[in-house]
């Protein structure tokens, strides 16, 4: 990890990598965004390879919870007749 690490900071100048050991807990990946939230992922027993990846998933996320939608069709004006679906129920 001490060599895949250093590359992804240079590569990602916009964000600040600091690492720090603390004994007696796992390694985690700890991500602080703008709006105040914080997302931290265990990263025990993970390859190198495993790591850069939730480390681009913290970078690349926006740092909100994640709200489920109640339905996969979203409208502003919902119809009054109901959602169109291709099944006829008569």
């Amino acid at each position: 990890m001490e060599s895949h690490l250093p590359a992804f900071k240079e590569s990602n100048p916009q964000l600040e990598v600091v690492t720090e050991e603390i004994r007696g807990q796992h390694p985690h990946l700890k991500g602080l965004y703008r709006n105040r939230n914080e997302r931290v992922v265990c990263v025990k027993n993970m390859t190198p390879e495993d790591v850069l990846e939730c480390a681009a998933k913290l970078r690349n996320s926006l740092g909100r919870k994640v709200l489920k939608l109640k339905t996969r069709h979203v409208t502003k004006h919902p119809s009054v007749q109901g959602t169109w679906t291709t099944e006829l129920n008569l």
